[in-house]
């Protein structure tokens, strides 16, 4: 055996891909985590899905044939902790995509809504982290969901702005706490997915055409996107405790 080899037995090192592991992703029954969840099963993973809504779960369920389904609400931190001691064996990575931002003027805040927000996108990242450290092997990853939007101050905009801030910074931390479990972030501009769909209504396919015509790319961003740059975090075991930006080149563009 080369000292190459024998460095690699003694590493944690696995082969590119992500063939015969075992990918849990939270909030994937619908968007970007169904479509994680796609991938990952075309390129030979095993799936543990996870969704609020048992109806979508089921639908994804059928299609996907994953080895395991649960429906609950994550921020449920009870849930949670029994959700990962449940789990039959080690898992190699973990994705978060439940939480919808709350855009809101201050007059019309409303703070329950606010530290609902605040749950989804901060304490139960958290929580993911602190009960799925012992159950990711030593080079899997954690991978949270967040935006690129609200690094651009504008009415209406100051909770999601707060969380834009924090998940860099959490993730960060996290990445040292937990390691070798490796931390990263995806902060997406505008993705077209059904969320993108019930929170534009009908201004929907004028967003889509103003995104076609201005942005680099001279396309809109698919959840497809996003989900190839998830695989890629997670087979390339160099990468930790970073916020990786997939918008179209959308804050490159002025006011």
């Amino acid at each position: 055996m080369t000292d190459r080899e024998t460095d690699r037995e003694s590493s944690t090192y696995r082969p590119a891909g992500l063939e015969g592991q075992t990918v849990v992703v939270i909030g994937g029954s619908s968007g970007i985590g169904l479509e994680t969840a796609r991938r990952v099963r075309a390129e030979g993973g095993r799936l543990v899905l996870v969704g609020r809504n048992p109806e979508r779960l089921r639908q994804a369920e059928l299609e996907l044939e994953p080895q395991v389904t649960a429906a609950f609400d994550a921020t449920d931190d009870v849930r949670l902790g029994q959700f990962f001691v449940g789990l039959s064996g080690p898992v190699d990575h973990v994705m978060v995509t439940a939480g919808a931002p709350a855009y809101s003027p201050l007059a019309d805040m409303d703070l329950d809504a606010v530290r609902r927000d605040i749950a989804d996108r901060l304490v139960m990242p958290l929580g993911v982290a602190r009960h799925s450290r012992d159950r990711v092997r030593a080079g899997g990853t954690l991978l949270f969901i967040g935006g690129t939007g609200g690094r651009r101050p504008a009415v209406g905009m100051s909770v999601v702005s707060a969380m834009t801030a924090a998940l860099p910074a959490l993730v960060a931390n996290l990445a040292l706490e937990i390691a070798p479990v490796r931390v990263n972030l995806i902060a997406a501009g505008f993705v077209d997915t059904p969320l993108s769909a019930s929170l534009l209504g009908d201004q929907l396919e004028s967003r889509r055409e103003e995104l076609r015509t201005t942005l680099p790319i001279r396309r809109v961003v698919g959840p497809q996107d996003v989900a190839a740059l998830a695989v890629h975090l997670m087979v390339n075991e160099a990468l930790t405790g970073a916020t990786y930006d997939i918008d179209g080149g959308q804050q490159l563009l002025p006011h």
